[in-house]
């Protein structure tokens, strides 16, 4: 068999190629259905889910009569689609299903299921209002701001929907979040805006004594305290700002000996001052004292009493007070932090500007940038009124600005990115644009992570985003910005499952060389590998075949990678080593292992899920455990023992393979060519007899025949990422378009990118 056949019939297994879908007429699809699709389901399938009061699976195929019948019940006959795409169905004990056949029925199955007009009754789809991830909520706010909030990354983490975080259907809003939003407003706005110092006076006296030794000292007239012996007096106070504070005590003493009473005056215990109290008759000592901000245990200690022939020397404290005052203190711009500056950019005076007239400036521009759209006469009116009532109880024009932004950002016009239908009034629409705002904030969180700039925002208030080539300019701008780090970083390593990194634990013992260290290095190779493929704008399967990677001298020696000095990362060729592309690099052979061995189980099921974009489906649940006892020798004859039961084989004689090929690799990501048991079997074959060894034949197997396979993977996920929802059947049409235009474009990843932005799916929704 040819290789072009071999992997033809690969295609039945893993997943039909993605040809553009052929959207049948009614009476075309009844025809298909009747002729071609029935004839094979009553063969193949009826005698477990004919009409029976229980039918396996609980699908009764007898229940569909027409094409229509079937796409009405469209999840269920997908679900029997994976399973015939698997060879799972028909069962082992079932009738024989030869590779051809197999193909036919599913490529019925998919075409009768998935079927769309792709021009006559296109479907965008439609996206919820989706809440900002904690990753984009602390990029927000640096760029609203310029503050940027790292206690962001201690928010609640985001739950995950079709593989991604900032999916809206599962960015829910716990009570938690909505705490910690609320503080982090109040910290954010009080860091971006300050609020000058105006005239502030503070004074205490006398206030909760706390005696220490209370035998030995006594209260006396109009709440005097007597101190009969060395001791101390403590009073607590709460001082507003820092500075110089005059400290009032008001004592007299009864003299005795050679030397005055003294009474030693310390804040939080050290040192500050001593007094000598010379006067019998109450008399006020003062003195001033430096105070910082905050509470403070002033103490008076008597530290030399003395008692002799009937001479006793004493205190008695009968009033303390605490007093100071802080003058108002203007600040130049010199002074201001760039926060403050690029939020607060007009004041009273300027031009001759009222105070309400420059509110209104300051917060219809930072609403505006806020809530990624202009802002509403209302929303101004109820935000200007809330400085003002701040302004009313005597703060400055700054302290109304600071309460109105922490009330911006916990509006859900921040918090969320919502998208409103159009006010055409149309009825008969199945689909509309979205707005120019709604296209630079779909656009910049995609790219950026983060709301759009000025400039993007300049675009879509002039309505000039989508003419001539404004926006194909607009996202090559982006990309080209070191904000699309973002784009690298969240779509990377969520796609590639690389935050499942810190939680796989590899044995220290039978690994002793992997350590925390070696977990981040690799993370960084993949990462900058995969940045450089996007910002050299390489083809997308350069991911899969790129013969260098990006190391430091630790993890060249880790890899045994000769010539590699210092600690700065750079590119290294992997020509004549067996390495390369994404499947031999380390961060991606540890998460797909065990934690003491390889596991061609999972390897296989990531090359599934992530190159070729046909992920199996989940292990059927009544399918027992099997007793490790039983299983005895090498893996691949531990494997083979596994693959004994019916239920396991379907799945595992195309993900063991697989598996299998990266065997030479260890669960610590180390190359080698033997284990405990003898040399490395790196061998893996197909159930339709495709024979590769080691993971250089499956990459050149994979990109020989599989390119598009693989490329259709990468722009679903890609496009899953932009926009925030799970793909349905419909996508196929924008999908199939994209893999079309990207083939006479060889790929590139800043193609891919720009047609994402082109699709339908991105720039317009569909009409409930």
């Amino acid at each position: 068999m040819s290789r072009q056949l071999v992997w033809l019939a690969l295609a039945t297994v893993l997943g039909g190629p993605g040809a553009l879908v052929r959207a049948a007429s009614p009476a075309e699809a009844d025809k298909l259905f009747h002729d071609q699709l029935l004839p094979l389901v009553e063969t193949y399938c009826i005698d477990c889910h004919g009409d029976s009061d229980d039918p396996a699976g609980g699908f009764s195929l007898a229940a569909y009569k027409s094409a229509e019948h079937l796409q009405h019940a469209r999840k269920a006959w997908l679900r029997a689609l994976q399973q015939v795409q698997i060879g799972s169905m028909p069962p082992p004990d079932g009738p024989s299903l030869d590779d051809q056949t197999r193909q036919k029925l599913a490529g019925l199955i998919d075409e009768l299921a998935n079927a769309v007009d792709c021009v006559r009754a296109p479907n965008p789809g439609l996206v919820v209002m989706r809440r900002l991830t904690r990753y984009e909520y602390r990029n927000t706010v640096r760029d609203l701001t310029g503050i940027d909030y790292e206690l962001a990354a201690s928010f609640p983490a985001d739950d995950v929907g079709y593989g991604f975080d900032n999916i809206g259907d599962v960015l829910s809003l716990p009570p938690i979040l909505l705490e910690k939003y609320l503080t982090a407003a109040e910290e954010i706005s009080r860091n971006a805006i300050v609020v000058p110092e105006g005239d502030e006076q503070f004074a205490v006296q006398q206030v909760g004594w706390s005696l220490e030794g209370a035998s030995r000292f006594s209260k006396g007239p109009s709440n005097s305290v007597a101190m009969n012996s060395n001791g101390s007096v403590t009073l607590e106070v709460q001082t507003p700002f820092a500075g110089m504070y005059k400290l009032t005590v008001t004592a007299s003493a009864d003299l005795a000996g050679s030397e005055p009473p003294k009474l030693e005056v310390r804040v939080n215990g050290k040192k500050q001052k001593l007094l000598l109290l010379e006067q019998k008759d109450a008399t006020a000592y003062e003195l001033p004292i430096r105070l910082g901000i905050g509470r403070k245990k002033i103490e008076f200690a008597f530290i030399n009493d003395y008692f002799k022939d009937g001479q006793d020397r004493n205190i008695r404290l009968h009033h303390v007070r605490v007093e100071g005052e802080r003058p108002s203190k203007a600040l130049d711009d010199t002074q201001l932090p760039e926060a403050h500056r690029r939020i607060v950019f007009v004041r009273p005076s300027d031009d001759g500007l009222s105070v309400d007239e420059a509110t209104d400036k300051v917060l219809e521009r930072l609403v505006s940038r806020a809530f990624r759209r202009p802002a509403r006469p209302e929303e101004l009116k109820r935000l200007a009124g809330l400085a003002k009532q701040v302004r009313d109880d005597g703060m400055p024009y700054e302290a109304g600005l600071q309460v109105a932004l922490q009330a911006i950002l916990v509006s859900p016009h921040f918090l969320y990115k919502v998208e409103l239908p159009s006010s055409s009034g149309r009825t008969d629409a199945k689909a509309e644009s979205i707005s120019d705002f709604e296209l630079a904030t779909r656009l910049s969180y995609f790219i950026w992570g983060s709301m759009p700039d000025d400039e993007l925002l300049l675009h879509a208030w002039r309505g000039t985003l989508r003419q001539g080539n404004n926006l194909h300019e607009q996202t090559a701008r982006l990309l080209a910005d070191k904000r699309s780090n973002a784009l690298i970083e969240n779509f990377a390593e969520q796609w590639l499952q690389l935050r499942n990194l810190d939680r796989t634990k590899l044995d220290p013992k039978r690994f002793p060389k992997f350590n925390d260290n070696i977990r981040q290095l690799m993370r960084r190779e993949t990462l900058t590998f995969f940045a450089a493929v996007a910002r050299r704008d390489l083809p997308v399967t350069a991911l899969l075949n790129g013969k260098f990677t990006y190391v430091n001298d630790e993890l060249a020696n880790y890899y045994g990678l000769p010539g590699v000095e210092g600690d700065h990362f750079r590119p290294v060729s992997l020509e004549g080593t067996p390495r390369g592309g994404l499947l031999t690099q380390g961060s991606v052979l540890v998460v797909t292992s065990n934690p003491t061995r390889t596991s061609p189980v999972k390897r296989g099921k990531w090359i599934m899920d992530n190159v070729l974009g046909t992920p199996p489906p989940p292990a059927p649940p009544n399918v027992p455990e099997l007793d490790k006892a039983e299983l005895t020798g090498t893996l691949r004859e531990r494997m083979e023992q596994h693959r004994v039961d019916p239920a396991c084989a379907s799945c595992h004689k195309v993900m063991d393979p697989l598996g299998f090929a990266l065997e030479q690799f260890d669960a610590a990501g180390r190359y080698r060519d033997s284990d405990e048991h003898g040399p490395v079997d790196a061998a893996g074959e197909l159930p339709d007899g495709t024979r590769f060894v080691g993971a250089g034949e499956l990459r050149s197997s994979l990109l020989e025949t599989r390119r598009s396979q693989f490329v259709r993977c990468v722009t679903e996920k890609l496009l899953t990422f932009a926009l925030g929802r799970g793909l349905e059947y419909y996508d196929r049409c924008a999908v199939d378009q994209m893999i079309s235009e990207l083939q006479q474009e060889d790929l590139r990843f800043s193609a891919l990118v720009q047609a994402i932005v082109a699709s339908d799916p991105f720039q317009k929704r569909g009409v409930r």
